[in-house]
């Protein structure tokens, strides 16, 4: 008991030790998926995380642990990650130094048969970092003119006079602004995130699962195209007021569902063209 009690004690020591080390790394976190409406889906990813890894419990607990002390080299490498990242304001080495932190943990306490077990939970918290500033104003901009040139097709070939410029969509009665908050990039990051999770519980094949996470890109994008045009039909009918407010915030919840059921759909057609495999009786053990 007494040594329970010491283990006990040294582990929440630990925790409060990390938790101190990397208390601006949290709040960084913490301030992005509150302000940054792109990585809100952030807030969801460790209790989905968490479930994960509970899911898996009882291979690890018939996995003997194995614990290695090649995790300390981890754990060590993770607080250079930590250090080179804070020193030089590069949030993003910083943030990845935490999962990276988490697995060498993992290694340390249990072994590498159970950072085996746990890859796929760990690998999953990546989705809560947001992308470095640099890649994603390099993703943002040519996905603001996309969804600006989609739209000026579509009401041009619905008949209403439209005239762009860059991103501003010029409607008689009103002018569209693609602001970065409607290039698609928040749809992206959440239809991936929602992607990950739909391919791991629908599918047992990797290669359908990998082909549904790089099947939501192409959906994102098109969806959110297609949300511009709509909203430049509905501001040209309706006036300036559907293409704010309420009726926007809607039509961003329609469009992301619509992109869900597309999803649903590419997989149910992969399914169609490739069934899965079937088991015959004789191989599955069974016996009439």
């Amino acid at each position: 008991m007494s040594i329970s009690r010491r283990n006990a004690g040294a582990l929440i020591l630990l925790l409060v030790s990390l938790a101190w080390i990397y208390w601006d790394v949290f709040a960084w976190l913490i301030d992005d998926w509150d302000m940054n409406g792109d990585y809100s889906h952030g807030w969801a990813i460790v209790p989905l995380a968490l479930y994960l890894a509970w899911e898996r419990r009882e291979r690890l607990r018939s996995t003997p642990a194995a614990p290695s002390a090649w995790g300390l080299l981890i754990i060590a490498g993770s607080f250079l990650m930590l250090t080179m990242g804070t020193l030089g304001a590069e949030t993003f080495l910083a943030r990845l130094s935490l999962v990276v932190l988490a697995a060498g943990a993992i290694v340390f306490l249990l072994g590498w048969a159970h950072l085996r077990l746990l890859a796929f939970p760990v690998a999953f918290l990546l989705l809560m970092i947001p992308i470095p500033s640099v890649i994603a104003n390099r993703v943002t901009i040519p996905l603001q003119f996309v969804a600006s040139r989609f739209g000026e097709s579509m009401l041009s070939a619905g008949g209403v006079p439209v005239l762009r410029e860059g991103n501003v969509i010029a409607l008689p009665a009103v002018t569209l602004y693609v602001a970065e908050a409607c290039s698609g990039i928040r749809s992206l990051m959440s239809l991936f995130t929602l992607g990950v999770l739909y391919g791991y519980f629908t599918e047992q094949r990797a290669w359908i699962r990998v082909a549904l996470c790089i099947a939501t890109v192409p959906i994102a994008i098109a969806t959110n195209a297609l949300r511009v045009s709509g909203t430049g039909f509905a501001a040209h009918w309706y006036g300036a007021q559907a293409a704010e407010g309420f009726f926007h915030t809607f039509s961003g919840w329609i469009v992301f569902l619509a992109a869900m059921v597309l999803l649903t759909i590419l997989h149910r057609m992969i399914l169609w063209s490739s069934p899965p495999p079937t088991v015959k009786a004789a191989d599955a053990g069974c016996t009439v």
